[in-house]
């Protein structure tokens, strides 16, 4: 487990980044042979993105039902969901027909965020490196970086 930071900290991002949010809710537990098999795809995921970091993931909070992934590129995240060769695509296919028209059993959904540089800020405090602060530069938030609109201008410049 990581050390706890005692004090104020923010994270610094290289360039541009995605932000990919992914979840699932189950709606119907007693079918548990509908939402299991979705909620263990994820850690073969993550572990095949954790083993190649040329496929552009750069790391994760969190798991199962809900996710925070932060990717290099958009077009890297998209390659690794459509490439055939990797975990998604057959877990992909298999949700699909397992669920058939019964989609009302369980629910799932994702969001994409495309972050330009600058356009972002973060606050971490009396916490271990987390989020961006994980997969980021941690920098002190004193200073230039006191306040929120602080950290945005500091990105900018």
């Amino acid at each position: 487990m990581a050390a706890v930071i005692d004090r104020r900290m923010s994270a610094e991002m290289d360039g541009e980044f995605v932000v990919f949010l992914i979840g699932m809710r189950i709606n119907r537990i007693w079918k548990i042979h509908k939402w299991l098999p979705v909620l263990l795809a994820m850690p073969r995921m993550i572990k095949e993105l954790e083993a190649h970091p040329q496929s552009g993931f750069m790391g994760h909070t969190g798991m199962g039902k809900v996710m925070v992934q932060y990717w290099r590129t958009f077009e890297q995240l998209e390659y690794y969901a459509r490439h055939h060769d990797k975990e998604h695509w057959p877990a992909w296919v298999k949700f699909n027909e397992r669920l058939g028209r019964s989609r009302g059993d369980v629910g799932i959904w994702h969001e994409t965020y495309l972050i330009k540089r600058g356009q972002h800020e973060s606050i971490y405090s009396g916490m271990p490196p987390f989020g961006l602060g994980k997969v980021g530069k941690l920098v002190p938030a004193n200073g230039a970086r006191e306040r929120a609109s602080d950290r945005l201008m500091v990105e900018v410049g």
